[in-house]
């Protein structure tokens, strides 16, 4: 039996997120003697463990850093096991007050608080707060393509690393950074690739050191690819695309398909928050990042809607430091 129970303290400010964004407003909070938590549905930085394991970030290191803590490594760009460590440190360095594992369910504004209840494996817990942080990104939502068989077990909607396909085919559907990466890793390690993108050429946001090198490979024909293709199926261990030419099946052992994010925005919608039908932006005040809902902020991706590709770290950043200072400015006035 699941045990329901309210927290008695009251918080300053619970933040929903545990990545990136959530640890710099968590870092802001701190500086600010605010009585504040950070929760997530998984564990700290549960999106970078889910990102390519040898994945590195076109980013400089100094534009990561949050909390005015140094990302001291020599890499001008750090891979994804340096900013998880760097992360690490920063959670460490500000004894950020940590909730994993647990799924924020729902957020009801009461009088002039917050109660905000979520749910572990074993408890429901309901926890009060003057003000609410959302920094959930899109990670945990990949976006489908809506076709027959895409459940199957061999179609994959995220890529690690390389080594268990050395010798497989492989398709992977996408023309952006994420497939091509994909593409060239899989292939430099043994694999037989095939790219479908419904694209006429790969898109010109890739990594301009990365865009290149996935042209050279398509040109030599060392990977195969279809482009102005679109993925209609998958069978049984064949991938059906509509090509130019007609319909083909693409023989398969595994299939990525790596098309970009949906941002989450139920509990949003459902917490008062306002949307665009159509773009899924809220409506927010780009100054303090607060939402319609008074004392109810919204920090990094979720800013941008469907727009995932314009909101990074290294543009979202200072979140913590505008929701920390409307709210010190609104403790001060009410006071």
């Amino acid at each position: 039996m699941v045990e329901s129970r309210i927290e008695p303290t009251v918080l300053d400010l619970l933040v929903v997120g545990a990545g990136p964004t959530g640890i710099a407003i968590g870092a802001e909070a701190r500086k600010a003697g605010m009585d504040f938590l950070l929760i997530d549905r998984g564990p700290l930085l549960a999106n970078l463990l889910a990102f390519p394991t040898f994945m590195r970030f076109f980013t400089t290191r100094d534009l990561l850093e949050v909390g005015g803590i140094p990302f001291a490594v020599p890499d001008d760009k750090p891979d994804r096991r340096q900013a998880i460590a760097y992360y690490q440190s920063v959670a460490r360095a500000f004894e950020l007050p940590l909730a994993v594992h647990e799924e924020v369910i729902e957020i009801q504004r009461e009088e002039a608080l917050f109660m905000v209840t979520s749910q572990s494996e074993d408890e429901r817990l309901t926890r009060r707060t003057k003000a609410v942080a959302l920094a959930t990104g899109y990670f945990h939502n990949p976006r489908r393509l809506g076709v027959e068989g895409e459940e199957q077990s061999w179609v994959s909607y995220r890529y690690l690393e390389p080594y268990a396909h050395f010798g497989m085919q492989v398709v992977v559907v996408g023309g952006g950074n994420s497939a091509a990466e994909t593409a060239l890793d899989l292939w430099r390690n043994g694999a037989m690739v095939t790219l479908v993108h419904r694209g006429e050429t790969l898109k010109p946001s890739i990594k301009y050191w990365l865009k290149p090198d996935a042209e050279n490979r398509i040109e030599e024909g060392s990977i195969e690819a279809y482009f102005c293709s679109s993925v209609v199926g998958f069978g049984d261990h064949e991938v059906e695309i509509e090509a130019p030419d007609g319909r083909r099946r693409l023989p398969a052992d595994a299939a990525y398909v790596l098309i970009g994010y949906t941002p989450e925005v139920d509990l949003m919608r459902r917490s008062g928050v306002v949307l665009d039908d159509e773009s899924l932006v809220p409506e927010f005040d780009l100054a303090t990042c607060e939402s319609n809902v008074p004392g109810l902020y919204l920090a990094g991706t979720l800013q941008a809607g469907r727009r995932t590709d314009k909101i990074f770290i290294e543009n979202s950043r200072d979140h913590g430091a505008r929701i920390v200072s409307h709210l010190r400015t609104r403790r001060l006035t009410e006071s």
